[in-house]
């Protein structure tokens, strides 16, 4: 093993997410480890850190019970080529982020290799498929969650868990400038600018984008104005593109992280798919609806698996419908339409939701006052210490 003055941490992000938190932990571990080597799988934040990518991380970004069974075989492959570079390289840390489907397997694999290995982002078993927990022994020597109440769950079924913070609260998301944005995107002062985020995996963005096309069509006899903004990962950039060619208003496409901030800054309401961009809109002060649409076959599946009574994560947390949650067969045009007239329009509404988010974000600080990557690199670097004596 490299000695722990410089040592070799194997990396897994699986997404645009996990690799946003990727690029933060590596930083973080960097700034108390200057020496700090990394290598594994990982986007293009995570690669400006410094990472170079065993393959492409899209690879892996895929979703749904249904939707997965066409690259089963793939994903095996990537599965083995993971585990062969693991065992080749002998690193001293295993740091698998989110991604439970591929990263659960991996640690798996690796278990007998003696490597100390760090999960970072609690597979949401607490939402469906509880009978999961059973299997988690062994898979991990720390398990990094970003929800307060994750810790007493699993501590509930006998495995330790760390609450670091939510990192949403150090993504920038609330810093952004709305004049900056309008100037540079030449948008009216009075044009209400309307935020849509279909999901970063390649298969989420095909199924909800022809709905917000069809919405926009209805939405402009309302709002003749309105300027619908995607922002989305580089990976779908070009895909989400084409699939709005024919829309009857041009979308505003934003990939850069900074220009996203500043579109949040600027608009008036969003429609987002359900995680963590819900926490970013909230952090920003942007009323929401959440709208999802999946294979029907998925929806069937996870509605006799899922055990909590919201889907958004905003909802989650505070207990309540902070926000409307539009979802399969009410993922319509119409709807929708109807839904951001009144998140635009309704200042009773906005107050609201603003409200709610101010509140549940103090509940997302973490330990020590520290930002989340730090204290999830501070827990990293005990581990590391610790295995290396």
């Amino acid at each position: 093993m490299s000695p722990p003055e410089a040592p070799l941490i194997w990396l897994l992000a699986g997404e645009a997410s996990g690799d946003v938190l990727g690029a933060r932990l590596m930083a973080a571990l960097r700034h108390r480890c200057p020496q700090a080597r990394f290598t594994g799988i990982g986007g293009p934040r995570m690669e400006q850190a410094g990472l170079r990518s065993l393959f492409p991380m899209p690879d892996l970004a895929v979703m749904g019970l249904v939707e997965i069974l066409p690259r089963i075989r793939h994903l095996s492959r990537r599965l083995d080529q993971a585990v062969a570079d693991i065992e080749r390289q002998r690193p001293d840390l295993v740091v698998t982020i989110d991604s439970p489907g591929f990263a659960l397997r991996l640690l798996r694999r690796i278990k007998d290799l003696g490597i100390p290995r760090v999960h970072y982002v609690a597979p949401q078993v607490w939402a469906w498929r509880e009978h999961r927990v059973k299997k988690f022994p062994g898979l991990w020597d720390r398990l990094l969650v970003l929800l307060p109440f994750e810790e007493d769950f699993f501590r509930r079924h006998g495995l330790a868990a760390r609450f670091v913070g939510h990192p949403v609260l150090q993504s920038g998301a609330d810093t952004g400038d709305a004049a900056r944005f309008r100037a540079r995107h030449h948008i009216p002062e009075q044009a209400p600018v309307l935020v849509l985020m279909p999901g970063s995996r390649r298969s989420e963005a095909p199924r909800l984008l022809p709905v917000f096309g069809a919405m926009l069509t209805l939405l402009r006899q309302r709002l003749p104005d309105v300027v619908p903004v995607i922002p989305v990962s580089p990976v779908v950039a070009e895909a989400v593109l084409k699939a709005t060619a024919d829309w009857p208003v041009r979308p505003v496409i934003v990939t850069d992280l900074a220009d996203k901030h500043d579109a949040f800054a600027a608009a008036a309401a969003a429609l987002t798919k359900s995680g963590t961009s819900t926490l970013e809109l909230a952090l920003a002060g942007v009323p929401m609806a959440v709208t999802y649409r999946v294979n029907p076959l998925t929806a069937f599946l996870a509605r006799r698996l899922i055990r909590v009574p919201y889907v958004a994560m905003v909802n989650l947390l505070s207990g309540h419908a902070l926000v409307p949650e539009l979802l399969q067969q009410d993922c319509r045009p119409d709807r929708l339409a109807k839904t951001v007239v009144r998140l635009m329009t309704d200042p009773i509404q906005r107050a609201r939701q603003k409200a709610g988010f101010t509140e549940l974000l103090r509940g997302l600080e973490g330990p020590d006052h520290l930002d989340p990557a730090d204290a999830a690199a501070t827990d990293i670097l005990s581990l590391l210490h610790s295995a290396t004596r």
